[in-house]
């Protein structure tokens, strides 16, 4: 199985450069008309999204070398900003994002980059498989010390392979996703394997319409000289 995953964390480092070339190309396109603009401003943003997850990847090798900080982070300003960089994808599938925010403590301990991840590939969950013109709810809540991010989506039902792997806390390797078609289990592979890094717990949660998703974070100590 490690050998596996290793290859896959390697194909992806080689597909970094192949997709940014795309990236680029479609930046040097001109004298399109409405219609090619609208191809060729997808074409950037999907770019942007596969470098995006090859990053994630790459930074999975490295999770060994310990080269990612811990430190107190500001958990609503985290879930702002992923949800300000979603907006568009969210806005162009006719689906809404609702966002509560239920927690007093404002700061987790947590590595900014990796949490901002996790709640990113949450999110394009929710967006892939709920359903059109349909709401998506992220919402953060605070108990027993820990910051609870969740993401709620009103897709089709998640496998009960998947589920129990997200069940017992990590998803050892990418998986196949039956009835969610246009996901491998990539990103919740990532998730996995940033929270495990964060000391963090991640799971799910199975409903009649659909999945919610979440990660529990440590409250940071320095909550308090900021107001908790």
């Amino acid at each position: 199985m490690e050998m596996e995953v290793n290859g896959i964390l390697v194909a992806a480092h080689e597909l970094k450069a192949p997709i940014a070339v795309m990236r680029q190309l479609a930046f040097s396109l001109d004298g399109l008309d409405e219609h090619g603009e609208e191809i060729r401003s997808e074409m950037i943003k999907v770019s942007e999204r596969a470098i995006k997850q090859v990053n994630d990847l790459v930074k999975i090798r490295r999770l060994e070398e310990g080269l990612f900080e811990m430190e107190p982070v500001a958990v609503r300003a985290v879930c702002d900003d992923v949800a300000s960089e979603l907006n568009y994808l969210f806005r162009e599938n006719k689906k809404t994002l609702k966002i509560n925010y239920k927690n007093r403590a404002r700061l987790v301990v947590a590595n900014r980059d990796l949490l901002h991840s996790v709640i990113y590939n949450f999110l394009l969950n929710a967006i892939h498989y709920s359903d059109s013109e349909t709401s998506s709810e992220l919402t953060v809540n605070e108990k027993h010390g820990k910051v609870m991010i969740s993401v709620r989506d009103f897709g089709p039902a998640l496998p009960s392979d998947v589920w129990r792997e997200m069940k017992r806390g990590f998803v050892e390797k990418p998986l196949s996703i039956a009835m969610r078609p246009g996901s491998s289990g990539l990103g919740l592979y990532i998730a996995s394997k940033f929270s495990r890094y964060m000391h963090a717990n991640v799971g799910a949660v199975r409903h009649r319409d659909g999945t919610t998703f979440y990660v529990e974070v440590p409250v940071s100590r320095q909550a308090s000289l900021f107001g908790g």
